[in-house]
């Protein structure tokens, strides 16, 4: 009898998606954080204490839990006027 070889095929492709998707996901956060910190984060504007809310955003980012980081980062970008960049 010979085993057919799609299911092993199809899951493969199915553990190799979140891990590319992961991957983007990372390289996104990594492109949100250098627009934050190259025009808002030297930025004072009145304020004497640095946004902890962003830092935290950061520091998700940068432990790979972009689900938490990336909504805050695009929000802060987005409030100051930039525009988002592609995420592939």
């Amino acid at each position: 009898m010979r085993r057919k070889r799609l299911p092993g095929l199809v899951l493969g492709l199915l553990l190799a998606t979140p891990a590319s998707a992961w991957a983007d996901d990372m390289k996104y956060c990594a492109d949100l954080t250098a627009l934050y910190r190259r025009y808002l984060g030297n930025s004072t504007e009145g304020k004497m204490f640095p946004d902890v809310t962003v830092a935290n955003a950061i520091s998700d980012c940068e432990k790979g839990n972009t689900a938490a980081g990336i909504p805050v980062l695009e929000k802060k970008l987005r409030d100051g006027r930039f525009t988002l960049p592609k995420r592939t």
